[in-house]
């Protein structure tokens, strides 16, 4: 039996090549990077990982150093969804959500990332493996560039594989963002898949007059219409809308995912891995989609997610994130006509360069 004898815990400020800029977020220079290394009895390691946009980093620390690896070392390390329960349990009280479950998300990849490389497997096939070909769209966070470089950063992204784009929207007036869909649609042709992200900028009013003055852009989805509190809000919006209606990167439990979707509030779960409770927690999310017959997409850290939806039935598409770790990664991840495949390097296969990192320690 392995047990977990150490865990390590270390925080970056890691610079974004182009500042980026949301509805809701602001400004984006940089974004806060959170690593975990757990370490068994038998000298394995596994590493996950969280992330904050622009605050938030230094609490996830200290709850997995205060809180979280006390409770984990010394347990089974094959025992993942016990210890996922005790580290519920542990901060529950603290937060429910939000901060604790980040933190207790960084600890369960590694966990999970530690039991595959035990297995010499990687963790698409560990999770039970339905197509290591994954569909791929580019999370463009541009609100703020001209129509120009909007219109510029979409054919990068088509020379770079993508055939899907996503675009954000919640510009100081509605008929900005009807102008800038409306360039792109054509832009990019009628069939190309094309998807819009309000960043929770709008009430649930707001949104259905966007999504109405929108729906002849035949769009995909609106994303974060508004703050995911709002469920009758969010019933509203895809009622009344038009336009079917992804969210869930700000929603941080199962619960919260249950809630929603028994309330016919969304049409695409997206959670991310790094702050809904880890891979244990996507998983059941995605089961829960399935149950539901919705396609499961996903927000955020694309060299994780692959493997989640690498073995999920219900995969419509993944994002792949403007946060991207390629400058840091020994193998990036690639896209080809569209497409990713998740790979074969067992665990999740993600090796970062320290020393790269170093330079940018918290």
């Amino acid at each position: 039996m392995s047990k977990i004898e150490s865990i390590r815990t270390d925080s970056y400020k890691l610079p974004l090549e182009t500042v980026l800029s949301d509805a809701t977020h602001g400004t984006i220079p940089h974004f806060e990077f959170v690593t975990v290394r757990v370490r068994d009895s038998d000298g394995v390691e596994g590493m996950g990982y969280t992330y904050a946009v622009n605050s938030g980093a230094p609490a996830f620390h200290a709850l997995i150093e205060g809180y979280l690896a006390p409770v984990v070392i010394g347990r089974d390390a094959d025992m993942t969804e016990q210890i996922w329960k005790q580290m519920w349990w542990a901060v529950h009280y603290s937060g429910r959500g939000g901060h604790a479950t980040s933190a207790i998300s960084a600890v369960d990849v590694a966990l999970w990332d530690l039991r595959a490389r035990r297995a010499e497997l990687p963790l698409w096939r560990l999770f039970g493996a339905h197509d290591p070909k994954v569909p791929v769209y580019a999370g463009g966070i541009d609100l703020d560039y001209t129509l120009d470089e909007l219109l510029a950063q979409a054919d990068r992204f088509q020379a770079e594989g993508f055939r899907a784009i996503k675009m954000k929207v919640g510009r100081p007036y509605l008929r900005e963002d009807i102008e800038r869909v409306g360039a792109m649609r054509k832009h990019l042709g009628d069939d190309f898949p094309l998807m819009v992200d309000a960043n929770m900028k709008w009430s649930a009013d707001q949104a259905i007059r966007a999504a109405q003055a929108l729906r002849d852009f035949n769009l995909l989805w609106i994303e974060e219409p508004t703050i995911p509190d709002d469920i009758a809000g969010h019933v509203r919006i895809v009622r009344e809308g038009g336009t079917p209606v992804a969210s869930g990167e700000n929603m941080h439990t199962l619960y919260e995912f249950q809630n929603m979707i028994a309330a016919g509030g969304l049409t695409y779960p997206e959670p991310d891995v790094t702050n809904c409770g880890g891979m244990t927690v996507f998983r059941k999310i995605g089961a829960l989609a399935e149950a539901n017959n919705l396609p499961l997409t996903s927000h955020g850290a694309h060299d994780l997610t692959v493997h989640l939806l690498a073995a999920a039935p219900n995969t419509v598409n993944m994002e792949v994130h403007g946060f991207a770790l390629d400058r840091y990664v020994a193998q990036p991840m690639k896209v080809i006509d569209g497409y990713t495949v998740a790979p074969e390097r067992p665990g999740h296969g993600i090796e970062l360069d320290w020393d790269a990192l170093e330079r940018h320690r918290a």
